[in-house]
């Protein structure tokens, strides 16, 4: 059955109309440290007037995702694969590039919801530029209660972001929101090689508290069976993670003989990236 994506802004406004005050008063302590954190990290005026020596303590890892050109075309294929004539959401959509993607892609409608305010404008301004407002609708809402009617989403991404939340509200929230037959991507930082461990140890300040002690792994997949299929899953960035440090020169070379290692069983668990989809099953 086709979703009503009149019906379904219906229920976005509605979620846009709850005053801002009610809306922070209902989030737990865990959820407004992280909306602070977000809020902070997202103000594109504030990261532009940074010396050099505090971006590199707050950002320094962003030079690493240069390294990610493998996962992100498989990301960005599969949004182009499952998005077109869909409602589409980004869940915890940061600055809304996802969701602008599947918009691009002719999504039905292309949502994308995060609990930074700033995130929020961040996006509409983004999709506005790309002139796609028309297109997506970005709310600023809890994505552990998102609000969102039952069933009313076809396709979900959920991009470096699991590992903000808690699953145990997060999967069965997903799985309420998801139509039958959706699908959902999740493309998570993976939490077993040592090297990159010991790097997010030595770097707390880029992260919240709550990050630090939930980087999935596949303990977090078998769990989500509990509420879903578990489709096609995927490692990535095991030696091209070293490129952006010694050279980008190599990252080619790097990406061939990664494309080899992370397909090796054990081995591929010290890839930086994996990606898994959900898939909600159809009812009979």
């Amino acid at each position: 059955m086709m979703i009503d994506v009149e019906n379904l802004m219906e229920s976005l406004n509605k979620i846009t109309s709850i005053s801002n005050e009610e809306w922070i008063n209902s989030l737990t302590k865990r959820k407004l440290e992280e909306l602070e954190f977000h809020d902070t990290h997202r103000d594109e005026s504030q990261v532009g007037s940074l010396d050099k020596d505090t971006y590199e303590k707050l950002y320094g890892n962003k030079k690493y995702y240069q390294a990610t050109e493998l996962s992100k075309v498989y990301v960005d294929n599969w949004i182009n694969t499952y998005a077109k004539d869909k409602i589409f959401l980004d869940y915890a959509c940061g600055n809304g590039f996802n969701a602008i993607k599947a918009a691009k892609a002719d999504a039905r409608l292309s949502i994308g919801i995060d609990i930074s305010s700033v995130s929020v404008i961040n996006a509409r301004k983004h999709a506005d530029i790309n002139h796609l407002s028309d297109k997506t609708f970005f709310v600023q809402a809890d994505c552990e209660n998102t609000q969102i009617p039952e069933e009313s989403i076809d396709v979900i991404i959920c991009s470096g972001m699991l590992h903000h939340l808690d699953l145990s509200y997060a999967f069965p929230e997903l799985r309420r929101i998801l139509a039958p037959g959706g699908r959902i991507l999740c493309v998570e930082a993976l939490d077993y090689n040592p090297l990159i461990k010991l790097y997010r140890h030595l770097t707390p300040q880029m992260r919240t508290e709550w990050e630090k002690a939930h980087i999935l792994n596949l303990s977090d997949v078998k769990f989500a069976q509990r509420f879903f299929n578990i489709g096609e899953i995927r490692y990535w960035h095991i030696l091209s993670v070293f490129a952006p440090k010694i050279s980008l020169s190599l990252l080619p070379l790097l990406n061939s003989a990664d494309q080899i290692l992370t397909r090796l069983p054990l081995l591929q668990l010290m890839a930086w990236i994996f990606t898994f989809e959900l898939i909600k099953p159809k009812v009979e």
